[in-house]
């Protein structure tokens, strides 16, 4: 009788009882660190840890611990369990080597989905064939034949729709775009929300258009969103032949840079194209701000355009009339206490302006040239504090005015915007500096209202 020493399943025994307990204790710690990273690969090594290595010490035990034969039915089964989960530790292991981790724009990260599906495909036949095959000794060539000659004879019988598929998904290879790019093709304009092999989905705004990927690899499109920070917005206006190149070109571009879809750093640019026609290119951040920024642009030019004496679509401005000049003059007298002599000198150097919703009136560090009483509508008066960060200060109604560091010749410390459609009634600083001092208690009025709306601006900002 042999000693255990001797014995055969003595050391693969032994083996497996070292082996095991350290293997688990090391990938357990490898886990843990992988996981702590955010690694990838925790999840392969969480595969050889829970499964492989416990499924492999069982097969060990089994064959040579127990001296069982392999053709024992509860052998093959730990074979068949032990290579399924081996085929899914390669995929997950290829997954996360080669594609997960990719750096952006690298080849590994434009490989369509449907060739990882498809390789995987492969990888599972191959794997549960050898597992057939060697573990339950099945003759698998025989089916490996027959579906190879079946897809031969598909193939041929499906030529030109494989044909399209094919060229879909060399589109999908090269990858001229990607999610949320903005296409604009022969037949849709839009943001791209899904890719798959065989069309893309572009929102039109309008609906979702469904492309087909073979049209797209055969026709011509423009990707509006490459390269970044490139896209611009043209528009085209009309003036009268009388107004000046040189003025409607500078109210063009004074309205550009004014826009809040605006490219931060890019400069826009308006040029004439003969005719009274004038083309504004606007740099904008994203495709998607098109429409906002055209119907945005086109509003306030039409205000902008009247409130400077220019003739958009070659009309003429007739709000400024004597008789609601004279109705704003009235609302506005008691605030600066002018007499009716003092009313009709204002009549001769005042103007009605009318701005757009959400136009800016004032800008923060400018010096006004006048002072503007509100008339009709709402101005939110704001200041801008660390980070760019917009703080609102008040909201002035009919009879408030803005713009009174005119008479201190001083920077405003706020910006204004109409809420509404908001008309003001614009005074000039020479007259109002004549009016100030013939009159020493509008003075003393004025200056305690600088000083309250300055301290109200600061106590904004430090609020925040």
């Amino acid at each position: 009788m042999r000693s255990v020493l001797e014995a055969d399943w003595f050391y693969w025994a032994l083996g497996v009882a070292v082996g095991l307990p350290i293997g688990l204790v090391l990938l357990t710690e490898l886990h843990n660190t992988m996981v702590r990273r955010g690694s990838y690969l925790a999840r392969p090594v969480g595969l050889l840890r829970n499964y492989i290595l416990p499924l492999g010490a069982l097969l060990i035990l089994l064959v040579k611990g127990s001296e069982i034969s392999a053709e024992a039915t509860p052998v093959r089964i730990v074979a068949t369990g032990f290579g399924f989960v081996v085929m899914i530790l390669l995929l997950s292991g290829l997954n996360a080597t080669l594609f997960q981790g990719a750096p952006e724009g690298s080849w590994r990260k434009r490989i369509p989905s449907i060739f990882l599906d498809v390789a995987r495909f492969a990888l599972i036949a191959v794997g549960v064939g050898m597992i057939m095959a060697y573990v339950w000794g099945a003759n698998v060539g025989g089916l490996f034949t027959a579906l190879g000659v079946t897809s031969i004879v598909l193939g041929l019988a499906l030529q030109n729709a494989v044909g399209q598929i094919i060229s879909g998904l060399l589109l999908l290879f090269e990858q001229p775009f990607q999610l949320g790019d903005w296409l604009d093709t022969p037949s849709a304009r839009g943001r791209v929300v899904e890719v798959n092999w065989r069309a893309t989905h572009i929102d039109t705004g309008g609906g979702l258009q469904i492309m087909p990927n073979s049209v797209l690899a055969g026709a011509s499109f423009t990707n509006l969103s490459r390269p970044e920070s490139a896209h611009s917005l043209s528009v085209t206006t009309t003036f009268d032949a009388s107004d000046p190149p040189d003025v409607v070109c500078a109210l063009l571009t004074d309205i550009a840079m004014r826009l809040p879809q605006r490219r931060a750093g890019a400069a826009p640019k308006a040029i004439p194209l003969g005719g009274a026609e004038y083309k504004t290119s606007i740099p904008l951040r994203t495709p998607a701000d098109d429409t906002a920024a055209r119907a945005t642009f086109l509003r306030w030019v039409w205000y902008a355009a009247r409130r400077a004496e220019l003739h958009l679509d070659g009309a003429a401005d007739d709000f400024n009339t004597p008789e609601r000049l004279i109705r704003a003059v009235r609302q506005m007298a008691p605030t600066l206490r002018l007499s009716h002599t003092e009313q009709q000198d204002v009549l001769n150097h005042a103007v009605l302006a009318r701005f757009g919703a959400d136009e800016l009136i004032q800008q923060a560090g400018e010096v006004p040239a006048q002072m503007s009483f509100i008339v009709a509508g709402q101005v939110v008066v704001n200041v801008t504090g660390q980070d760019d960060v917009v703080v609102p200060v008040r909201t002035l109604t009919e009879g408030d005015f803005l713009g009174q560091t005119a008479l201190t010749r001083e920077g405003a410390l706020a910006s204004a915007h109409a809420l509404t459609e908001t008309t003001v009634l614009q005074i000039g600083r020479e007259f109002l500096e004549e009016l100030v001092a013939s009159n020493p208690l509008l003075m003393l009025e004025l200056s305690r209202i600088i000083d309250d709306r300055r301290t109200a601006a600061r106590q904004a900002l430090t609020s925040k």
